[in-house]
C-alpha cells in the first residue's frame, strides 16, 4: 500500500483527488446497494417483483443515461457533472433512509442510477486528460482505488446495518455530501474538446456528435469486441457465487466461500494491479495486452469445466474443496485477466475517440457494455438452468469459454488490422472565402 501512495504522489493533484474519490464514492455505494434488496423485502415488506423492480430502475437509469451523461460531461464541463452526480447520489440514499413509499422509492433509485451516468464518463474523461502521457498508468492506479472501496464497502455497510439499514444510508449520504464540498472547493474546472472546426465557428448540435461517434467504426467494433469481457467478469456476481452455493449449500460455508471469492478478486487487484501493468507496458503493445488480458477472462472457466469431470463427493472436505476450490481459482484468473486488460482499455477508447468527446465516448462504451452485460446475463442464467435441468453441469463454463475466445480472437483481429491504432489527425476546415 506505501508502494501505491507513493505512486499517487507523482500526479498532479485533480488525479490525486479522482482516485481518491473513487474510492470515496464506491465506499459509500457498496456499503448501501448489497443490503438493500433486504431491506426492501424485510422490514418494508415489499413483493419480490416491487424490489425487482426498484433495483432494476436503478440500473436502466444508469446504464441508460450513461451517454447523455457523457456528452453534458463535454458540453458543460467534467466538474459540473461529477458535482451533480454525487448530489443526485446524496438525495437519492437520504430518501432511501426517510421514505417508505414505493413512488419515492422509485424515484430514489432512479436518481441513485442517474447519478452514476453523470460522475462515471465524466471522471474517466478527466482522468484521462490530465494523466497525459501517464494514461495507462493512472487507469491502473485508478483500478486499485475502485477495488480497494468495493472490498471495503460491504463491511462497513455490514456493521452500520446491523445497527440499523437507516444509518447506513444516512451515513452514506453524509460520505457523498463530504465529497461534494470537497470536489467543490478543490477540484479545478476541466473541460474537453467538444468542438469541431466548422467555418462559421458554431459548436456541433448533439445529434451530428452521435451520428459521428456511431460512424466510427473502429469505435464501434473495439466496444461490441469487449463486451464479452464484461458479462466474463460479472460471474464473479452471478455463476460463480452459484455454483458455490449448489456444492457447498446454503450454510456457512457456502457463504464464507462466496465471500472468499470476493475477497480473492479484489485484493489480488489491490496488490498486483500496477506491477501486472508495468510488466504489461515494458513487454508488449496495447493491443496484445487486450487480447491476452481478455484470452485469460475465457481461460478463467476452465478449472470448474475441468471440475465438472470429478465425481462430486456426499459430503465432508472434499465436497468443500470442490465447492469452493474451481471457482476461487476462476475468480482470481478473471481479476487478473481484468488487470492485464483494463488499463489499455480505458486507453483505447481515448485514442479512437481522437481525444474529443472524450466523455461521450466513455458514455456510449458504457451503455453498450451495460446492455451486453444484461444480456449476457439472462443467457447464462438460462445455461445454468438447462445444465440443471439436463444434467450437463458444463454448458455454462463452456459457453462462457467460448466467449472469451470469441472476444479474444475479435480483438487479435482488430490489433492485426489497424483498427485499435489512433485515427489520423483531422485536417482544419478550409478557410471561408469571400
Amino acid at each position: 500500500m506505501k508502494g501505491t501512495l507513493a505512486q499517487l504522489r507523482t500526479y498532479d493533484r485533480s488525479v490525486q483527488l479522482l482516485m481518491v474519490n473513487q474510492f470515496t464514492i464506491n465506499l459509500g455505494f457498496y456499503m448501501l446497494m448489497p443490503y438493500l434488496a433486504t431491506h426492501l423485502a424485510g422490514p418494508l415488506g415489499l413483493a419480490g417483483w416491487l424490489v425487482g423492480l426498484i433495483l432494476g430502475v436503478r440500473n436502466f437509469s444508469q446504464q441508460g443515461m450513461f451517454l447523455v451523461g457523457g456528452t453534458l460531461a463535454d458540453r458543460f464541463g467534467y466538474k459540473p457533472m461529477i458535482v451533480a452526480g454525487m448530489v443526485l447520489r446524496i438525495a437519492g440514499f437520504a430518501t432511501l433512509a426517510l421514505v417508505e413509499s414505493v413512488p419515492a422509492l422509485i424515484a430514489a433509485s432512479a436518481a441513485i442510477g442517474l447519478a452514476g451516468a453523470l460522475f462515471n464518463p465524466a471522471t474517466r474523461a478527466y482522468l484521462a486528460a490530465d494523466a497525459g502521457d501517464r494514461r495507462v498508468e493512472a487507469f491502473a492506479l485508478f483500478n486499485v482505488f475502485y477495488q480497494t472501496g468495493i472490498l471495503l464497502g460491504p463491511l462497513v455497510g455490514m456493521v452500520l446495518t446491523a445497527v440499523d439499514f437507516r444509518v447506513t444510508c444516512l451515513t452514506a449520504a453524509g460520505i457523498f455530501a463530504a465529497l461534494s464540498l470537497v470536489q467543490i472547493r478543490a477540484l479545478p474546472a476541466r473541460r474537453g474538446d467538444d468542438t469541431r472546426d466548422r467555418p462559421d465557428g458554431r459548436r456541433e448540435s448533439v445529434l451530428t456528435q452521435w451520428r459521428g461517434i456511431l460512424a466510427n467504426r473502429p469505435f464501434i467494433l473495439f466496444a461490441l469486441a469487449m463486451v464479452g469481457s464484461y458479462v466474463m467478469t460479472f460471474q464473479v456476481y452471478l455463476a460463480l457465487p452459484l455454483e458455490v452455493r449448489r456444492l457447498g449449500g446454503e450454510g456457512r460455508f457456502g457463504t464464507a466461500a462466496v465471500a472468499t471469492l470476493f475477497a480473492v478478486s479484489g485484493l489480488s487487484t489491490i496488490l498486483l494491479q500496477t506491477r501486472v501493468t508495468a510488466w504489461c507496458r515494458t513487454r508488449t503493445e496495447p493491443g496484445r495486452a487486450l487480447t491476452w488480458g481478455v484470452l485469460t477472462m475465457g481461460m478463467a472457466f476452465v478449472p470448474l469445466l475441468a471440475a465438472t469431470t470429478v465425481p462430486v463427493p456426499d459430503g465432508g472436505a472434499g465436497r468443500w474443496l470442490l465447492a469452493a476450490g474451481p471457482p476461487a481459482l476462476s475468480a482470481l484468473l478473471l481479476a487478473v485477466g481484468t488487470m492485464i486488460a483494463y488499463p489499455f482499455e480505458m486507453d483505447t477508447i481515448v485514442r479512437l475517440s481522437g481525444d474529443r468527446l472524450v466523455a461521450t465516448h466513455y458514455g456510449l462504451y458504457n451503455t453498450v457494455c451495460g446492455i451486453g452485460i444484461t444480456l449476457g446475463n439472462l443467457l447464462t442464467g438460462v445455461a445454468l438452468d438447462t445444465a440443471r435441468a439436463a444434467g450437463m453441469s458444463a454448458l455454462p463454463w463452456l459457453a462462457l469459454l467460448t466467449l472469451g475466445l470469441v472476444c479474444a480472437a475479435a480483438l487479435h483481429g482488430l490489433y492485426r488490422t489497424g483498427r485499435l491504432a489512433a485515427p489520423a489527425p483531422r485536417s482544419a476546415a478550409p478557410p471561408v472565402t469571400a
